[in-house]
């Protein structure tokens, strides 16, 4: 991985050096994201403490990502029929405010428990319209020749976050209060609000074909533009499954370090902490490639999958460590590449819709699945649960690439730059 690295060379930073919108608006998300994991954690933390019940948790995740299962199928239209630079400053603008409401009445001491709930809601309302229009800006800022790359970026700064975010929340959550991660959350949009009104409109790429689609009409045109597109419906399906059953290490995690390894919340951060580093690092990896590829898609997903096959039976923390670290690394291999694939073979007038029924995929139904893992859990202990996931995994990946193998019937999109490259997935 590091030999790949090397061979990307400057090819890895390659969009931040080209384009100086994305420039801007990747300095801006250092900060915010930042910021938005430090609320995340709180937010879970402020409701146990508010209520000392576990469940509580569950309704509170449910409140998260309710709204995708509710709005996300709508939410692409919005993307398209608008411009999405502005789009994204109203969304970035409300999640603002929500945080700001929800600092005063954590520091105010006025703050219960559906306050709480509401506010998270809200927020997810505003991420359901924020996240199709935030990757179509995304294109916008890089074109297609960069998508790739800077999607994976992306990726990296994510899982940074990911890793930077929670540990400085519980510090601040121990040294001030909760009150306290949720103001520095508000005060982290200034920087990727800053970073948008910054651009300039004129450096933008084109998007060819924009109408303005009705709500009903559009969405139906987003369906069916996936319904008969082989491609972008391969990746749907897989996505709904590794999403719902694959991706809840949230859950899977804590039972694993607490229940399984029978350890503490030193064990919990190292685990956490050995996925996080192998994401960054297979995002980054992913940045050296010149190109989104099925092959490597696939590839991702397998190897994620078997990683959790392999982490079912282990009693052990340095093995579990390691097979972490890999599963990480597959992870963005496989989810960097399916966003920017994705993007590529979608037609600029439908790309939002698309992106919003991957986002759909991705989170829309993430209460149900997450029941299903605690289930599992809860029934036969993380082996079980890993066992159901890496083998529901697998064969996802299996049933993708022996789909991809069999001739085209419809062509996956008139932009796609890669003719014939489904067929070098296996």
């Amino acid at each position: 991985m590091t030999a790949l690295l090397l061979r990307g060379g400057r090819r890895t930073f390659l969009s931040l050096r080209k384009h100086r919108n994305y420039r801007l608006f990747f300095m801006g998300q250092v900060v915010s994201l930042s910021g938005t994991w430090m609320q995340n954690v709180a937010m879970y933390w402020f409701v146990l403490t508010l209520t000392h019940d576990p469940f509580a948790i569950g309704i509170l995740s449910i409140c998260r990502f309710g709204p995708f299962t509710v709005f996300g199928l709508f939410s692409g239209v919005i993307a398209d029929r608008f411009d999405n630079r502005k789009t994204v400053i109203v969304t970035q603008s409300v999640q603002m405010v929500l945080s700001v409401v929800l600092a005063v009445d954590a520091v105010t001491g006025h703050a219960t428990t559906w306050h709480v709930y509401a506010i998270a809601a809200l927020t997810g309302t505003a991420l359901v319209l924020d996240a199709p229009a935030r990757q179509s800006l995304t294109f916008q800022m890089v074109g297609r020749d960069e998508l790739p790359n800077a999607i994976a970026l992306n990726s990296s700064l994510f899982n940074i976050a990911r890793i930077a975010g929670p540990a400085l929340g519980g510090v601040v959550i121990a040294a001030v209060g909760v009150g306290w991660c949720f103001a520095a959350n508000a005060a982290s949009f200034l920087a990727v609000l800053l970073s948008l009104l910054l651009m300039r409109p004129s450096e933008l790429f084109p998007l060819h074909k924009r109408g303005r689609p009705t709500l009903v009409r559009g969405t139906r045109e987003g369906l069916s533009y996936a319904w008969h597109s082989r491609g972008v419906l391969v990746i749907l399906g897989m996505m709904v499954v590794f999403a719902s059953l694959c991706f809840n290490f949230n859950i899977l995690l804590p039972v694993l370090a607490k229940q399984t390894l029978d350890a503490g919340p030193r064990t919990f951060g190292a685990l956490s902490a050995a996925f996080g580093l192998g994401a960054l690092i297979g995002a980054l990896s992913a940045a050296a490639l010149a190109r989104a590829r099925w092959r490597t898609m696939l590839v991702g997903a397998t190897g994620f999958a078997l990683c959790e096959l392999a982490i079912a039976p282990v009693r052990s923390v340095p093995l579990d460590l390691v097979l972490l670290f890999a599963c990480g690394i597959f992870f963005t291999s496989y989810t960097a590449n399916t966003n920017a694939r994705l993007q590529l073979d979608t037609p600029d007038h439908l790309r939002g819709r698309v992106l919003s029924l991957y986002y759909y995929a991705w989170n829309g139904l993430a209460p149900l699945g997450g029941l299903i893992v605690g289930w599992l859990s809860a029934t036969g202990g993380t082996e079980l649960a890993f066992s159901v996931a890496g083998a529901s995994g697998l064969a996802m990946a299996i049933s993708g690439a022996l789909v991809m193998r069999r001739p085209a019937s419809v062509p996956v999109a008139e932009e796609s730059p890669e003719p014939g490259e489904q067929l070098a997935a296996a």
